[in-house]
């Protein structure tokens, strides 16, 4: 039976790490500001948000991140330069980031962990589900996982979160879903979380990855939790709350994603992920795959 729960509208987007992975790269560029292809990770999530209907979309920053505020404000200086050169195709580039969303901004002054970061969105989310969107994880535009997400949580209320199957060998990294079946083949129920367990303790191959609809009660519970692994807030060990006790703040589901995932937060799914979305672009893909196909076949085999 379909019921009717709040409309969610909107994202917060936690952005203040601190890029340790992709050093010296990220030493005075934010991580999330590294080129996929022509645009920074992070446009891409945003733009995924509104595609989904939330244009309102809150960040979460720390020190060091005001390149990723510049970039979703307008830049009337080159704006002005390309108007005046007749650049039109590349004016509108430039001004179709600060024309997505209403942006908002706040500090996470200490890098108390993912809990941490959307906690500190309470003042501006308030009481209503939001999204939580992570920039690591890019989702492709023909697959829409979140606009899944939220027509789960309008039917069942509660907080969603994203699954996917990973290699038992490889769900050390990340949180782990033990889950119960539904009538939709993609939504499962979720009676526990683990985070980042050892394979052969996890409840299952289902991986938490970057994408949740939360309720709010979820604050209150992270105001409540004490740092876990690595000292930090974990938002897992605040939706096993949840799920343990769906009175707190209803049940929580998860939708199993089998679409095209793009890992940003590992330098080598970062070069992968560059490839692939390359090779599909209309603009650059035929000339690009020509080449690539060339290197792989003949160049590599000669070195």
């Amino acid at each position: 039976m379909i019921q009717s729960h709040p409309r969610i509208s909107k994202a917060v987007i936690p952005a203040a790490g601190l890029g340790t992975r992709f050093l010296p790269a990220t030493k005075a560029t934010p991580k999330e500001m590294l080129p996929v292809v022509d645009k920074p990770a992070i446009q891409y999530v945003v733009e995924e948000a509104v595609t989904a209907g939330l244009d309102d979309v809150l960040m979460v920053t720390g020190r060091n991140k005001r390149p990723l505020e510049d970039h979703f404000d307008r830049n009337y200086e080159l704006e002005s330069a390309l108007e005046k050169k007749g650049d039109a195709e590349r004016l509108a580039k430039v001004q179709e980031s600060s024309d997505l969303a209403t942006m908002h901004y706040v500090r996470q002054g200490d890098p108390k962990g993912l809990g941490h970061a959307v906690l500190c969105a309470a003042p501006h989310v308030g009481d209503e589900p939001f999204a939580v969107l992570l920039g690591d994880d890019l989702i492709d535009p023909r697959d829409p996982l979140l606009q899944r997400m939220i027509e789960v949580q309008a039917q069942y209320g509660g907080s969603v979160i994203a699954l996917m199957e990973v290699a038992r060998e490889q769900i050390h990294l990340y949180g782990s879903a033990a889950v119960e079946t539904t009538e939709d083949a993609d939504v499962v129920r979720v009676g526990g979380l683990v985070e980042k367990p050892d394979p052969a303790d996890a409840p299952s191959n289902l991986a938490i990855i970057g994408r949740y609809v939360l309720d709010p009660a979820v604050f209150e519970i992270l105001r409540q939790t004490e740092p876990g692994r690595g000292g930090e807030i974990q938002l897992t060990d605040a939706l096993q709350k949840l799920a343990a006790d769906e009175k707190i703040g209803g049940p929580v589901h998860g939708v199993v994603f089998k679409g095209r995932r793009y890992d940003t937060g590992d330098r080598g799914d970062y070069l992968r992920a560059i490839v692939r979305l390359a090779c599909e672009r209309e603009d650059l893909g035929p000339d690009f795959r020509t080449w690539l196909h060339r290197y792989v076949t003949e160049e590599m085999q000669q070195s």
